[in-house]
């Protein structure tokens, strides 16, 4: 092996970084018994060799069930022939230099021309090159020497010339037993930590189920009753039967969506008044209520648009962004008004602060009574304004509308700092 000193930078033989004594740096060619090139051979149904392919290696793992076969020339084959312990190379494309290692291989199998196999000599673990491959000094020399335009790749002459830090045999064997050790603690962390993102979400479901049930803060007996307040605002207002909805506070009220909201309200203003502009993709999904608008005048939105203003909320009534609950309280505009994709739905109330409104319409309840009702050609299906209209909505004390805006902020807080530490 060439030998590999603490040089000044841009001399030969520069150590890119200081390893133990016993190691050696070197080069992917010296310690290379073969580096090879695929076939270039179509794909069949059958044949007497399977043909492994860049796109048959997916997340380290081939089914080699899936492997389609090559009727090869048999002579020509043999030099091609995988067994365990080769490393093939990416040498092309979007994957380039992604490798894969050859374990358990039970069919006689070759691979095609945008691969390189790499077999080590005897004194070099083959696991061992294939934990460099995954390392960030081995990208970070694929990335200053991968070439091409959009289709970057990087030849067999390129892979020989990449620097490795080799330490003795014994001490690969250590070093892979360790990294496969802590590599599987890994992964069961990366599925705990799924889990726990997925319980987030249904603690913020519950949430938002106790929220509108009343069961999120405690009642205060001052608050004036919900059903005074709408009658005050309205004094021919008629409180809708609650028999299709879980009991609720007393002091609270029981309505359609459509008793205390306006929907799709129209705006009026001058053309050349600036104006938000909001499509769909600028409205986040899941429990935020993110959203960002791009500046028109409002000449060029006001017509083929969903209309809004500040203090409004807009929720999406097409499938699949309903269900992934891409709605906000929309606030910040310029002069207060704005316009957006027609998919949505707007919703204004005297009556309810918007934040709690919102969480009405993110809720599991409000969906699960849009679910089912789509209508439209596949790919384009959504609720009906009117199921909306007819919906039953519970409405809080204003006071205790804003404790529970209070509370579920609290409570989301808590849970996305913990979301941010997984």
């Amino acid at each position: 092996m060439p030998h590999y000193e603490n040089r000044q930078v841009g001399e030969a033989n520069e150590a890119p970084f200081e390893v133990p004594e016993s190691w050696e740096w070197t080069t992917i060619g010296e310690i290379a018994s073969s580096i090879l090139y695929g076939v270039s051979e179509s794909a069949k149904e059958t044949g007497q060799y399977k043909l492994l392919r860049i796109t048959d290696i997916q997340n380290n793992k081939v089914n080699w069930e899936t492997v389609p076969f090559t009727d090869y020339d048999n002579n020509k084959a043999q030099a091609y022939l995988l067994n365990d312990g080769d490393i093939l190379f990416a040498r092309t494309g979007a994957t380039v230099g992604k490798s894969y290692l050859v374990e358990g291989l039970k069919d006689s199998a070759i691979y095609a021309s945008y691969l390189i196999r790499v077999q080590t000599s005897s004194v070099i673990l083959p696991a061992y090159i294939k934990f460099f491959f995954e390392s960030g000094f081995y990208w970070e020399q694929i990335s200053l020497n991968s070439v091409g335009i959009g289709q970057p790749n990087v030849n067999g002459t390129t892979l020989a010339a990449l620097t490795i830090p080799i330490p003795p045999y014994r001490e690969q064997l250590r070093i892979v037993e360790e990294a496969k050790k802590w590599l599987a603690v890994i992964d069961v962390l990366d599925v705990e930590i799924e889990d726990l993102q997925a319980s987030i979400v249904q603690a913020k479901s519950k949430i938002l189920n106790l929220a509108i049930h009343g069961k999120l803060v405690p009642q205060d007996p001052n608050d004036e009753p919900a059903i005074e307040l709408l009658k005050r605002i309205n004094p021919k207002f008629i409180p809708c039967d609650n028999a299709h909805y879980e009991n609720v506070p007393s002091n609270w009220a029981v309505c359609k969506v459509k008793d205390v909201f306006r929907i799709n309200p129209k705006t009026k203003a001058d053309d050349g008044v600036e104006a938000g502009f909001v499509p769909m993709s600028n409205i986040q999904d899941s429990y935020n209520n993110n959203f960002s608008y791009e500046l028109r005048t409002w000449g060029n939105i006001k017509k083929g648009y969903t209309h809004f203003e500040d203090g409004d909320i807009v929720v999406a009534k097409i499938s699949p962004c309903l269900e992934n609950r891409k709605s906000a309280v929309i606030v910040g505009l310029p002069n207060g008004i704005g316009a957006g994709t027609t998919e949505l739905n707007v919703f204004r109330s005297d009556y309810v602060h918007p934040l709690y409104g919102l969480f009405f319409f993110k809720s599991d309840y409000f969906i699960s009574q849009c679910v089912g009702t789509f209508n439209g050609v596949v790919g384009q299906q959504r609720v009906s304004t009117k199921i909306i209209e007819d919906m039953v909505f519970p409405v809080p004390p204003r006071s205790e509308q804003e404790r529970i805006i209070n509370k579920v902020n609290e409570l989301f807080q808590i849970l996305d700092s913990i979301s941010a530490d997984l």
